[in-house]
């Protein structure tokens, strides 16, 4: 008795795990970001539950728990709906989207037994952040788990001034699209230290000094341009969105700053029980209030307009009556088209870590490829 009273007691204490949605840049590297906290994770005897939402990939450095790829083909889509590489990926997570409430229930199943849910979404940054599909997935995430979102960032290619701006600036977006606690990931460490990116986060000056010196910021009579004045102005705006960015470096391919990531996911646990929940929860009663006084009017003038029907129409109220077994007559058949989402985790190995030797490999040696025109 005590034992059990015990074991109950601790899965009440257990906490839910924290979900990572990852999102970046083509080219930033988030598909081996993943790869490398999974691995870091699996080292700590603390495998993650992985998503893979990118249906175009051709292969993954990690095994994803579940896989986008396993419900939607994305070639077939591309050829059934005549659309290009963009729209096609687009049309799958959409299709994939009407799905997530089963990936949501296996989810929840397994948060008793993983402390992190890890999403890989697609190398096209806008599909995922600016999609119907996407705003979904994350919503619906982050209504029922902890939820960070990880910025990845191209540290080499952000040492140009100009593009530092526009990660900031699309960061900054997604922020404030998604109001949940986010962590800006510098990438590729190994290639270029990100020492530079969080001097100009902290000092104006700094930064404004790089932009001086940076060729191209000034035209052929020496003025500053307007793109120079621009990202002077967009600086000073930007200082204020700053301070409540937490950000780290990270090296995809040695695993430098890992350690440091996962401090900061663990701590943000906290901003999303503080912030992001009660602005939830107020949000969904206001909501739940508004369905319930448009249901109540509109049940009310029913009731009303029913009532005079009846009493102008005597023959065909009587006539209106409910039959036992009727119910029967207008069974929904859409059961034949569900297609369930595959669970991996039911494998040998579940959630097991591959390195890049051992990707699984595509199956369309048969595909027939779109021209264009």
């Amino acid at each position: 008795m005590a034992s059990t009273a015990e074991s109950s007691a601790s899965g009440e204490d257990k906490k839910k795990p924290i979900v990572i949605i990852t999102i970046g840049m083509a080219g930033a590297g988030k598909s081996t970001f993943v790869q490398q906290i999974n691995s870091y994770l699996h080292s700590k005897d603390s495998p993650p539950y992985v998503l893979n939402l990118d249906p175009a990939v051709a292969n993954t450095p990690f095994e994803a728990n579940i896989d986008i790829r396993d419900t939607v083909d994305y070639h077939k889509v591309m050829k059934e709906y005549n659309l290009g590489p963009n729209g096609g990926i687009l049309t799958a997570l959409n299709l994939f989207t009407t799905k997530f409430d089963q990936v949501l229930d296996l989810v929840e199943k397994r948060a008793d037994t993983v402390d992190y849910v890890i999403l890989d979404t697609p190398g096209q940054i806008e599909i995922f952040t600016w999609s119907a599909s996407g705003a979904i997935i994350t919503d619906a995430v982050a209504s029922s788990l902890p939820t960070v979102v990880a910025y990845v960032i191209d540290t080499p290619r952000t040492a140009a001034p100009a593009t530092f701006m526009s990660n900031m600036l699309y960061a900054c977006s997604i922020l404030y699209k998604t109001k949940l606690p986010f962590i800006l990931v510098f990438n590729k460490t190994d290639v270029q230290p990100h020492d530079f990116a969080l001097e100009w986060m902290h000092d104006f000056e700094a930064f404004q000094a790089a932009l001086a010196t940076h060729k191209g910021t000034t035209d052929d009579e020496g003025e500053p341009t307007y793109m120079n004045s621009l990202m002077n102005s967009m600086s000073l705006v930007l200082d204020e969105f700053y301070k409540h960015l937490t950000a780290v470096g990270v090296s995809s391919v040695t695993g430098a700053g890992v350690k440091e990531f996962f401090d900061a996911v663990d701590a943000s646990r906290a901003e999303y029980e503080k912030e992001y929940l009660p602005e939830l929860e107020r949000a969904r009663e206001a909501r739940e209030k508004s369905l319930k006084a448009v249901k109540e009017d509109s049940m009310s003038r029913f009731m009303k307009d029913l009532t005079l029907d009846r009493e102008q129409n005597p023959t065909a109220a009587a006539a209106d009556r409910y039959e036992a077994g009727d119910e029967n007559e207008d069974e929904d058949d859409d059961d034949d088209l569900d297609v369930n989402i595959i669970d991996r985790s039911e494998d040998a190995w579940p959630g097991q870590y591959i390195d890049v030797t051992r990707m699984r490999p595509r199956n369309d040696e048969g595909m027939a490829w779109p021209r264009p025109g």
